[in-house]
């Protein structure tokens, strides 16, 4: 009787060191990765100081500019095209359209296809 106490005493004794190397191995880990985020930390540029910040420029905030742009037309090819070789690279063009009135839908319509009105015109 007294063997099979000590076999299972010793097999809760092996699981209890398994654990507790298991726990130290964790906490190496952590305090391990502590620091090297403390030298990654050390490393970065300081905070900037206040007279480092951006200021606002000295006439006033930059306000949006609207004006319509004349699109650019899609080259003629036989092959098909990639993105990468079109010119402006889903850009608008850089010409400002004649015109500067927003297009507005036609009167008496809703502006969406298959609304189920009568449409216009």
């Amino acid at each position: 009787m007294d063997t099979a106490w000590m076999e299972l005493a010793a097999g809760r004794g092996a699981l209890g060191i398994g654990l507790v190397v298991a726990g130290v191995v964790v906490v190496g880990l952590l305090l391990g990765a502590f620091v090297l985020g403390f030298r990654n930390k050390r490393r970065e540029l300081p905070t900037p100081r206040p007279e480092e910040q951006p200021r606002m420029p000295a006439g006033g905030p930059v306000r949006e500019t609207r004006e319509r742009r004349e699109p650019d037309e899609m080259p003629r090819s036989e092959e098909r095209l990639t993105p990468h070789e079109l010119k402006t690279n889903g850009r608008q063009s850089d010409r400002t359209s004649a015109s500067q009135e927003r297009p507005r839908w036609n009167e008496g319509g809703s502006g969406g296809f298959g609304s189920g009105g009568p449409g216009a015109r």
